[in-house]
Formats: C-alpha cells, sequence, structure tokens
C-alpha cells in the first residue's frame, strides 16, 4: 500500500461577504480535492490541541501522527535540523525572521513580517554579515530561505515570551518587546542587529529599487533539541516529507522522515506545484508514504490577499493534487489525503484554531460522504465526522482495510 498526505498550509478560513458568504475553499475550483471528498471520507479534524500554540509546528506535528502536547518543542530548533545546526542539549534556538519596521502615525510599528518577501540571496548576505559582526560564544546567526533564518543562544533560556511577527502587522512593536525586557541579552542583540542593517548595502539597493528593506530581526518560536521516536518506528512505514520550509524539513529529520529538496521549491505564490507533485511520486518507489507540504495559501493568508488565496488553492488544486491521483494509479493499492493543517483567515491575517477538513479517499476507505459537494469546511462539519485529537487522524489514512 501506498500512502500519500497533501496538505494546502493555511487553507481554512470563514465565510467572506464578497464570495457571497463561502470561503475560499468552497469558492475556489478544486475539482480534484472535490472528487476526493466525494469518492471517500470527508470530516474535521482537531490539529490544535487547547494549551497548544496556534502554530504550523503544532499542526504538522499533529498531521504525522505526534501528540504536541508531549513532542513540542516550537519551531526554532525544528528548523535548526534542517539547516544541519547540531544543538546542545543547554541551546536554545530562536526562529529569526528579516522583518520591516517603520512609523504609523509616529509609533514604531511592523510593517512586513517577511521584509517583502525578501530573496533567498539577499537574505544569505544580511545574516552571514550580521554573524560576522555579532556572532560569538553565545549567539550564532544561521541563514536559512527568503525571510527566514536562526539564531542560536548556546546556554541560553527558552522560558522568554516572543510573539511571531506575523501576528502583529500593523501593530506598536514597544509591548512586544517589553515583555521580552526580563532578558536584556536578546533585545540589546536585536538592537545592535538593527544599527548594522541600517547602513546595510542589501537594504540601501532594496531602498532604491522601492523595496522594503530588512531593517530589523525578530526573534520568536524558541526552544530546546526535541526527541521523536521515528515515523517507521511508529507506523511500520518508510516515509518521505516534501516542504520548501524548513520548519517542515526539520519535522521530517527528527522523525527520521526522508527530506526531499524540490528544485523550484520556494514556500512562496512563485513556488513550482508541478515539480512537488514530481518528485512525491517519484520518491513513492521506493517510500511507502509522502507528506506534501505546500506553504503558499497561508502566505496569502497572512498577507489578508483573497485573490491569491484563491489562486493558490486551485493551483495545489490543479498541479499537485491532481497530478497526484493521475499518477497514484500505477501503485495497485494506494490512498489519499488531502487536508490543511489550520485556518489562516483572510480577516485575521494569523492561524487560528477551528477544526480542519480533511478528505480520504482509496482502497479500503468507503465513500462514506458521496454527495458531499465538494471539499470545503462547511461540506466538512456536515458529514459528523470529527477527530478531536488531531494526532490520531493519520491512523484514518493508515487504518487495516480489512
Amino acid at each position: 500500500m501506498k500512502y500519500v498526505m497533501l496538505v494546502g498550509d493555511g487553507m481554512g478560513d470563514y465565510p467572506i461577504a464578497e464570495l457571497g458568504g463561502k470561503t475560499p475553499l468552497a469558492a475556489a475550483h478544486t475539482p480534484h480535492m472535490d472528487w476526493i471528498a466525494d469518492h471517500g471520507e470527508l470530516g474535521l479534524a482537531s490539529t490544535i490541541p487547547q494549551g497548544c500554540e496556534t502554530g504550523s509546528d503544532t499542526a504538522n506535528l499533529s498531521l504525522l501522527g505526534y501528540n504536541p502536547k508531549s513532542t513540542l518543542t516550537r519551531r526554532g530548533p525544528l528548523e535548526a535540523a534542517s539547516i544541519g545546526v547540531r544543538l546542545s542539549e543547554t541551546d536554545v534556538a530562536f526562529r529569526c525572521n528579516l522583518v520591516t519596521l517603520a512609523k504609523q502615525n509616529g509609533i514604531l510599528s511592523v510593517n512586513d513580517y517577511s521584509a517583502g518577501h525578501i530573496g533567498t540571496d539577499e537574505a544569505r548576505h544580511i545574516i552571514k554579515d550580521l554573524d560576522r559582526a555579532l556572532g560569538d560564544e553565545i549567539f550564532r546567526f544561521y541563514p536559512g530561505v527568503s525571510y527566514r533564518h536562526l539564531v542560536v543562544w548556546h546556554n541560553g533560556v527558552a522560558e522568554v515570551t516572543t510573539t511571531p511577527p506575523h501576528d502583529i502587522v500593523g501593530h506598536a512593536v514597544g509591548p512586544y518587546l517589553d515583555r521580552m525586557r526580563s532578558h536584556g541579552a536578546l533585545l540589546q542583540l536585536m538592537d545592535r542587529a538593527r544599527t548594522i542593517l541600517n547602513d546595510h548595502p542589501v537594504n540601501k539597493k532594496r531602498i532604491r529599487k522601492g523595496l522594503k528593506p530588512a531593517n530589523h530581526i525578530w526573534l520568536w518560536g524558541q526552544g530546546l533539541a526535541p526527541h521523536l521516536e521515528t515515523f517507521e518506528t511508529r507506523t511500520g512505514l518508510k516515509g518521505a516529507v516534501i516542504s520548501a520550509v524548513d520548519l517542515l524539513r526539520g519535522i521530517g529529520v527528527y522523525a527520521g522522515l526522508e527530506v526531499i529538496r524540490v528544485p523550484g521549491a520556494t514556500g512562496y505564490f512563485d513556488t513550482d506545484y508541478e515539480a512537488k507533485a514530481t518528485y512525491a511520486l517519484s520518491a513513492l518507489e521506493g517510500a511507502d508514504f509522502v507528506y506534501v507540504h505546500v506553504e503558499a495559501p497561508d502566505e496569502a493568508g497572512h498577507a489578508g490577499l483573497l485573490d491569491k488565496k484563491i489562486s493558490t488553492i486551485e493551483a495545489f488544486d490543479a498541479k499537485v493534487v491532481g497530478k497526484v491521483l493521475e499518477g497514484m494509479k500505477r501503485f495497485p493499492e494506494h490512498r489519499v489525503m488531502v487536508t490543511t493543517d489550520h485556518y489562516t483567515p483572510i480577516s485575521l491575517r494569523t492561524h487560528t484554531t477551528e477544526p480542519i477538513p480533511f478528505a480520504i479517499c482509496g482502497a479500503g476507505i468507503s465513500a462514506s460522504s458521496r454527495g458531499a459537494g465538494g471539499f470545503n469546511e462547511p461540506n466538512a462539519e456536515a458529514q459528523g465526522v470529527f477527530v478531536a485529537d488531531g494526532y490520531k487522524l493519520i491512523e484514518r489514512l493508515l487504518r487495516s482495510s480489512k
């Protein structure tokens, strides 16, 4: 049996008046996800347990069958694993965003959590310069992808109140920095970085081009290295993960999954959707299970771009789901699940905790939701199928067909 889980990050949303009261999922043209829902099982699952942060780390650990309450470490150390940074038991890894701060009504605020989705080459230049100037036996900077990078605090403190910058776009930064006052070393590092970034040649060039500068770093998502039982030990299946973002790749490293890097996969609107599907089908020649993650709908949600959210959902359906469904025909026995990890509503521009829709079809899966009307949040809720512990959802995909 071959298994594929296809995850459109942040696809879940609320009804929108502009769409006639439909959600983006319901309004989008998604014939392939609709086909899965109509030929299999459709329902809801709760991927964000009460008391856990509403993040992609929590949600994707759940989807892979790990209970976030017992395994969650926050995203910093997961991303460290993806970029090959080995952490000691006392190292604290922080996600380090390159951000744009600007005065709004005279108050310094978060203007852009991604510094205008700065390019990876530009960002790498900046992060390497920050490490040369500020890196020492206490703090080190490590480059990642686009605006997403890493700071490691040797013998550091994980119990710091930090805030994801995508949650506070348009908000004054003062109150959020005040929460970090008890750990002045972090604020000092951020302030020293600001001085360097203000005069950095990459930023000067971006400003001349009319682009947003990466004029500040923002530290968040910190934690210690986790200890996960491997996916193969838990399930008996050899697996792989395909994603453009370090968070998912890092989860894959700790879970013992093969991390497949796809050329052209960017984690943004311009990602090569079809290449992800091609690599997933190729991976199944040797693996039993492949987890395919597409970040683009989540980025549209954070940016509050309705048209982009719909277009990325449609691209995910046509170029990933459709291609995988066709390609899976080469395997006599197979199952496909399509889902999202969490909601990223256009109206809020951040993650929320609502149960997410899922649909499963394939060998041994009865068409219990035939006639449901398509893959979206209201139709999934109407089926009355609810997985309260989201980390058990994968059992519905992998359950015995006998």
